[in-house]
């Protein structure tokens, strides 16, 4: 059974600062709307080779993105690719690195910032190229496709996290305000997104450390959140996902059952008990 899945990668969110300072998720866990699991991200904990290893779930070091100055598309079979493929419905409000791994490289601001084409991977897409570009614009952007495409998979990426963290360090009161911020934009939206059915995953590419960086082996580095929303996830508390089970997990819950990609089984519950709860639901 097909269900429309919102993929959230907020960069440079490190595990500890988003399990202090997100009081909204924080909330809807304590009330039971959502699961957080610790990740760790893979190596070198960079942006454009952890974006691939999240939507294809391939290592850095296998799928050849191995630092951020690799442009060029992604060879490898993506969320993007394989929904595309089955006749799926593709969105994404992101920075532009995910344009040149999945539509067009290297990136034409002028030609691709607006995509509206059916043709490629990523079909409907708003792609930014500056780091500082506001994150209310992009949930703004990203809740215009929504509704406008009404896409199977959508990609939000916000960068303003990832932005503090390099200009402050992540021990730093503008790294942790600005992970705040975007707590309270989620709050805005996700509720909405609950009330219409989506399966929400939430996550970071990496984390940050004091230094202002991120690429090496510290835990705030590599120790990344991953929430979950939906009646689709199991919820287990003790369900230890990995970075490269988001693709496969996300390629099950769209129903793309041929993609021969690592799954976190754990984290999914079965069409058949979801099954059982509406009918429970129903009769009560």
């Amino acid at each position: 059974m097909s269900q429309k899945v919102i993929l959230v990668v907020l960069d440079g969110l490190a595990y500890q600062t988003a399990e202090q300072c997100m009081g909204f998720l924080q909330g809807l866990k304590a009330q039971g709307g959502t699961t957080l699991y610790k990740l760790q991200c893979e190596l070198p904990s960079k942006s454009r080779p952890l974006y691939e290893t999240i939507l294809t779930g391939v290592p850095p070091v296998l799928s050849g993105i191995v630092h951020n100055d690799v442009i060029r598309n992604s060879n490898q079979q993506s969320v993007f690719s394989m929904a595309h493929k089955q006749g799926l419905t593709t969105a994404a409000a992101a920075f532009h690195w995910f344009s040149e791994l999945y539509n067009r490289s290297p990136f034409d601001p002028i030609r691709d910032r607006y995509t509206n084409d059916l043709e490629q991977l990523i079909q409907h897409g708003c792609f930014y190229h500056g780091d500082h570009y506001p994150d209310n614009y992009l949930y703004l952007d990203a809740e215009t496709l929504r509704r406008r495409y009404n896409p199977d998979f959508l990609l939000i990426h916000p960068m303003n996290i990832d932005n503090a963290g390099h200009k402050s360090g992540v021990d730093s009161a503008h790294y942790r305000n600005t992970v705040r911020v975007s707590d309270g934009e989620l709050s805005k939206y996700v509720p909405t997104w609950i009330d219409e059915g989506y399966q929400v995953l939430i996550t970071s590419d990496h984390g940050m450390n004091a230094d202002k960086s991120h690429g090496g082996t510290l835990p705030e580095e590599r120790d990344i959140p991953l929430f979950v929303i939906g009646e689709h996830f199991s919820h287990q508390a003790d369900c230890a996902p990995k970075q490269t089970e988001i693709c496969g997990s996300i390629c099950e819950l769209l129903g793309i059952t041929d993609h021969n990609k690592p799954v976190t089984k754990k984290l999914l519950l079965d069409a058949q008990v979801v099954n059982k709860k509406h009918v429970v639901a129903v009769g009560s």
